[in-house]
């Protein structure tokens, strides 16, 4: 993976140069402000090769836990999925990984992440015990993020299974190719009726 930063917003982004052409500049918005990037891997392979150098016997998950970095994070919570985390980087953000739910619910208190990810093992009948301590957060906690719930064996967008599980958003492991796209149609409807619910609120308080 490349790192590269947003010449206007300064937002940190990764990149995987494979899927870079080799012989020409490539062009695309900034996932945060919309910018226009423009990336030219000829340039970047003699200096993304440095870096690599000293990384021998490192797992390349371990090298891209953005705990300390930064810039907007996604938790992912539970099994550590490559393609959940280019899914994450995919909307602009940075993947932290915990197995632990537990770990990841103090992580949550202190940084509160926008996006979390619920990767369990294996999905089992809602309520996801194993799960509960980064799901059961105080309703205050909750509305600061974005919970999605990833798994083999349930239907994507499928809000009675995301009532059940208490996540806002449902995405089956095949679908995650798909998931930049899910995840903006999703958000634009997460926005409307959470500013509907805050304006009702506000009517009501004064």
């Amino acid at each position: 993976m490349i790192k590269i930063t947003c010449t206007n917003c300064h937002k940190p982004l990764s990149l995987d140069e494979t899927k870079l052409p080799a012989d020409k500049e490539v062009a695309f918005p900034c996932p945060v402000c919309k910018t226009r990037l423009t990336v030219d891997r000829r340039n970047l392979d003699t200096a993304a090769a440095a870096p690599s150098g000293g990384s021998e016997g490192v797992h390349p998950d371990e090298q891209e836990n953005h705990e300390n970095d930064f810039g907007a994070k996604a938790i992912i919570v539970g099994a550590d999925h490559p393609a959940v985390r280019q899914a994450a980087k995919l909307v602009g953000f940075l993947p932290v990984h915990y197995a632990e739910p537990a770990r990841a619910r103090e992580f949550y208190m202190q940084e509160t992440p926008q996006v979390v990810f619920i990767v369990p093992p294996q999905i089992t009948q809602p309520p996801l015990e194993a799960m509960a301590p980064i799901i059961s957060l105080m309703p205050a906690d909750r509305r600061r993020s974005f919970f999605i719930l990833i798994a083999d064996g349930l239907r994507t967008l499928d809000g009675n299974a995301a009532f059940l599980y208490g996540v806002n958003l449902v995405v089956a492991t095949k679908d995650l190719g798909q998931f930049p796209q899910i995840y903006r149609d999703v958000m634009v409807y997460h926005e409307r009726f959470y500013a509907s619910m805050n304006s009702v609120l506000r009517a009501m308080h004064t």
